[in-house]
């Protein structure tokens, strides 16, 4: 069935619609969600084969509006024109912007979920897209695509359904997740639950860890950005009005706006997937498994990024077969993909041209490129 979204942090485009599926959802842990709902959004039209779809996957705090998050990608004569592509993006499992999560009703009390929401993996939440796709009607995937934790759903996808997709473009993440990573997932989550509010994660709507939360987010930002773009933007000036420093002032900003449109256990357990990313588990020696992911790829890192480096990406594309390496240069740090967005348009639409043969002017097909 399909309706409107009902449960969400946060505001929602009213083209977002809802799937609830028939049947019930099995983790990876075995155990079974009944009754689960997958908000998506979808721009153009299938063909008649089903093959025309390109997926797109968000990250950590993104919504299925891609074309909120992501502008500039979605259009007529961008890289993604509805004109000629079936553009998909749905909410991840244990999101908070419509697909079942700890924001939904727990079937025996009718309570949010919250902390009780069971743990998931990145292969959970691509068990699921699968599912919505089965929906649709989508036989093939033209290309998956999307940034950060939206790139461990990329290649989560090539290694579980290497059938179904015929290319991918991971963005900004690596293969599996460092203690780097984990290490900052951990703090941030610590900080969530050193808020009194936090009650074990069972904590009443209206009354939200919101200060656990803010923090959380205030040090995620640190890692987003870079030491270059903080003294670029900010220095050490001041507010005149408060007398703060201008980069404490903006920490504070991004901290209460994600907590008008979050939740705390959302994000607690979006990280904890995030931790269990790698695409070799139970697969393989890392390098065999990427070796067997032989569609082509086009792999983006960002110069200035420190969350995930681009040594991370460079290892993907020297494993990868079929791998195109581009860098995005910007000062922005990891969020670079969210802002860059003309450069990184440009990279998928000359990467799409060379996989399918020409673009949709016409024009000569490029060359392929060496990695």
């Amino acid at each position: 069935m399909s309706r409107a979204v009902s449960v969400s942090a946060g505001p929602l485009s009213p083209a977002t619609r809802l799937l609830q599926l028939e049947d019930e959802f099995e983790l990876e842990t075995g155990e079974r969600l009944h009754s689960v709902e997958i908000a998506w959004r979808s721009w153009g039209e299938l063909n008649a084969t089903g093959d025309n779809a390109i997926l797109i996957c968000h990250a950590l705090t993104g919504s299925a509006d891609a074309d909120d998050w992501w502008p500039g990608l979605i259009g007529p004569g961008q890289a993604l024109d509805p004109s000629e592509h079936y553009i998909v993006c749905s909410n991840v499992l244990g999101g908070c912007y419509g697909t079942s999560g700890p924001l939904h009703p727990h079937p025996e009390d009718g309570e949010p979920w919250g902390s009780r929401f069971p743990r998931f993996s990145i292969r959970d939440m691509v068990q699921l897209q699968s599912r919505l796709l089965d929906h649709l009607g989508v036989r093939r995937l033209k290309l998956v695509l999307g940034p950060s934790l939206g790139g461990m759903q990329v290649l989560e996808w090539a290694a579980s359904f290497p059938a179904r997709v015929q290319a991918i473009a991971p963005i900004g993440v690596s293969g599996r997740h460092s203690a780097w990573c984990i290490g900052i997932s951990e703090a941030q989550r610590q900080a969530i639950y050193a808020d009194p509010a936090w009650c074990g994660g069972r904590y009443a709507p209206g009354r939200e860890p919101a200060q656990g939360l803010a923090v959380a987010r205030m040090f995620a930002m640190c890692s987003y950005r870079s030491r270059e773009n903080f003294e670029q933007r900010f220095g050490r000036a001041q507010q005149p009005d408060d007398a703060l420093f201008s980069v404490e002032s903006y920490l504070r900003y991004q901290g209460r706006k994600l907590v008008d449109r979050f939740d705390a256990n959302t994000y607690v357990r979006l990280t904890q997937a995030m931790d269990t990313h790698d695409v070799s588990r139970g697969r393989g020696e890392y390098p065999a498994v990427l070796a067997r992911l032989d569609m082509p790829s086009l792999v983006v890192s960002v110069d200035s990024d420190i969350l995930y480096p681009p040594c991370e990406q460079e290892e993907l594309a020297q494993h990868l077969p079929q791998a195109r390496y581009r860098q995005l240069h910007t000062p922005a740090g990891h969020d670079g993909f969210l802002i860059e967005t003309g450069a990184l348009n440009a990279m998928l639409g000359e990467f799409l041209a060379d996989v399918y043969g020409q673009d949709r002017t016409g024009r000569t097909p490029l060359p392929s490129q060496a990695r």
